[in-house]
């Protein structure tokens, strides 16, 4: 990691200086080609409804201190969906990519088809905050491109400031949501002694980018015509289906995997070891907690839950510390001492649960695991790059066993979706061997929901809904909830529902297990969901499925670009009791038809009636990905959208009830 490095100015000096900067930055912009005013339609792909010009990107470095990218893209645009999307601009800045990124010098403008340029104004740049594809939520220096139309072509530049960090290991990207006819990296490496800059093409067509060396210590890493990278829905990682560039510094040895992971898994045994040894409060600690337990597993959980129950973790963004507190946090250096502070890091109390697992016997080890939420791991790429130290390995009996209990609101057993059903790289002394790591089970990650409502002859429907996340529904929803007050998080929920239920009233929320580990996250409320049933004449039609009322097919397209991919197995258990209006009874309703796949999923619903015919009662039980069967080429496609549309078909079926003839006088 390089060092930051201050450079002092005179105040008045520096403003100066600065601000002549920014004007002549503004002003540095490219001549535009009377060619790509005239431009009618997309080079790269056709159809298209804008297209990059060119981006071009320059790095350096080849000093101290912060890595700079000068970004500068010119968008030609082609139609209004184009015009739509282009004219939005964000700019994600905080902590993103491994580092701390700033976005500064922001300059934009649009040349009219006419010749004619409108600047952006510097007061209509603001902050807000968005949402990516992923449900993450990132921070974002965001403007509107002044008066795009048709045939506009609009430009910007701006400096993504990455604090304290070098150009080892970072990631180029050669693709963007638009075509582009060529994009271009300028990079000028830093001189590491005995080091040699490389680069790495992923998903490139053909052989990949070659760097070129240009004039003053530049190197070159260009593309052209690259297509643009789209949105599906259940997709793999972006990095894995877009073209991208790794830059990296090494020595000039051609490695052979095998061999490569070989060594590194015994150098990791031998640097690690150190860290587990268990001091004599931890040996005591161990034995107090395992004095009873009757089995191995027991041992290891009681271990798991003193770790995550007992020490504060400083690594979470809901201790409740602030800024000035982790000031204070003294370091620990050994198990012991996290024992002794009684907080650490998320990697502190990992270890000290691997001392604690150590001193009673096990052999515990921290494992190296790469990460399928970023890309799909492959062992003939010899790098230490793609895998961290993730989790603790426990050998019980011959079967190794993965744990973290650093890691927010994993229960005991279960790891990181990203790290589950991965090879895993367990060190040695002597003989480092990979290990698959276990995928939790559909019926392990599961929501089950009941509402018991009650139907007005006006169509309103009203009633108390829970519903209870468990395994990674249950960690997802944890870590979307802690860092709220109750006030956001009855916000969060209620923008939710209304997203499905537009006319959803919802009141008496009460939000459960939030930050607890081991219970399900909870959700309790009363709703009220006025135009729920359709009254025709003197029938009312109703939709059983009153979860899934409102919610649009997951596949939607026709044909598909990219595999098609879930995170994991998971499961779904609805009960709905509804109270059916007085004088009104079911016309000869049936049930949704059920269905099977093998042992990857299942669906079946059933709906039947109380015995005096005045409460309907539908269930629905759904699993998929049994078999751990995740991933599914492109081609697959046809089946499995006719899978989950059959789905949505059937959690679409409505029922009649007929009102009963006024008894005569």
């Amino acid at each position: 990691m390089k060092s930051g490095r201050f450079i002092w100015l005179p105040c008045a000096v520096s403003v100066f200086l600065f601000s002549a900067f920014v004007t002549v930055l503004a002003d540095d912009w490219r001549p535009v080609d009377p060619g790509e005013l005239a431009l009618k339609k997309s080079l790269v792909e056709k159809d298209a409804d804008a297209e990059a010009l060119f981006w071009e990107v320059k790095v350096d470095d080849s000093g101290e201190g912060d890595l700079v990218f000068n970004h500068y893209i010119r968008i030609k645009v082609f139609t209004d969906r184009g015009r739509e999307s282009q004219s939005k601009i964000d700019l994600p800045f905080g902590r993103l990519f491994g580092s701390e990124i700033r976005i500064k010098d922001i300059a934009a403008r649009t040349i009219k088809s006419d010749g004619s340029i409108v600047q952006l104004k510097s007061e209509d740049i603001f902050e807000r905050t968005i949402v990516k594809t992923s449900g993450v939520k990132v921070k974002a220096r965001s403007f509107a491109m002044p008066a795009v139309e048709v045939g506009s072509i609009i430009e910007y530049r701006w400096r993504e400031v990455r604090i304290n960090q070098s150009a080892q290991y970072i990631r180029l990207q050669m693709q963007r949501d638009i075509p582009v006819q060529q994009v271009k990296y300028l990079l000028k490496p830093f001189a590491f002694p005995g080091l040699s800059f490389r680069s790495l093409t992923f998903h490139g067509r053909g052989p990949g980018a070659i760097a070129k060396k240009e004039k003053d210590g530049f190197f070159s890493l260009s593309m052209s015509d690259m297509p643009a990278v789209y949105e599906e829905a259940r997709m793999p990682p972006e990095d894995e289906v877009r073209t991208w560039i790794l830059v990296y510094y090494s020595a000039d040895e051609k490695l052979e995997p095998t061999k490569y992971w070989n060594d590194f898994g015994k150098r990791f045994y031998e640097k690690t070891k150190p860290l587990l040894k268990a001091g004599d409060d931890v040996r005591q600690m161990a034995t107090n907690l395992s004095a009873d337990a009757k089995s191995e597993d027991e041992k290891l959980e009681r271990f798991f839950d003193f770790c995550r129950n007992k020490i504060k973790n400083i690594s979470d963004d809901a201790s409740g510390l602030s800024a000035e507190d982790l000031k204070k946090v003294k370091e620990n250096k050994t198990p012991s001492d996290t024992l002794k502070h009684q907080m650490g890091t998320s990697a502190d109390i990992d270890l000290l649960f691997a001392s604690l697992a150590t001193a009673a016997g096990f052999d515990a080890r921290i494992d190296l695991a790469p990460d399928r939420g970023d890309i799909f791991f492959d062992k003939t790429l010899a790098d230490s790059y793609f895998v961290d130290p993730s989790n603790i390995a426990v050998n019980v009996g011959v079967t190794w066993k993965f744990f973290n209990p650093g890691m927010g609101y994993l229960p005991f057993g279960m790891l990181r979706w990203q790290e589950e059903g991965e090879p895993t790289l367990i060190s040695d002394p002597k003989q480092p061997q990979w290990v698959v790591t276990p995928l939790t089970t559909h019926d392990k990650t599961r929501v089950k929901r009941i509402a018991k409502l009650k139907l007005g002859t006006d169509g309103v429907i009203e009633g108390d809904v829970r519903l209870e996340y468990t395994g990674h529904f249950g960690v997802e929803r944890k870590e979307e909830n802690d860092e709220e007050s109750e006030t956001r998080r009855e916000e969060l929920l209620k923008e939710e529902m209304k997203n499905r239920l537009s006319t959803a009233e919802i009141s008496n929320i009460k939000i459960e297990n939030v930050t607890d580990y081991v219970k399900p996250f909870a959700y309790e409320f009363h709703i009220r969901v006025p135009g729920y049933a359709q009254k025709t004449g003197r029938r009312l039609f109703i939709q059983p499925a009153f979860f899934q009322y409102g919610l649009s097919p997951l596949f939607t397209a026709s044909g598909r670009r990219y595999p098609i991919y879930f995170h994991y197995p998971w499961s779904e258990d609805d009960y709905v009791e509804i109270q059916l209006p007085e004088g009104f009874a079911l016309d000869n309703a049936d049930s949704p038809a059920p269905f099977a796949n093998s042992d990857i999923t299942s669906y079946s619903p059933k709906l039947s009636a109380t015995s005096d015919g005045k409460t309907l009662i539908y269930t629905r039980k759904f699993f998929f990905g049994r078999m751990g069967a995740l991933s599914y080429a492109v081609e697959n496609y046809p089946q499995i959208k006719a899978l989950f549309d059959a789905v949505h078909q059937q959690d679409s079926h409505t029922v009649a009830l007929k009102q009963a003839p006024e008894a005569k006088p």
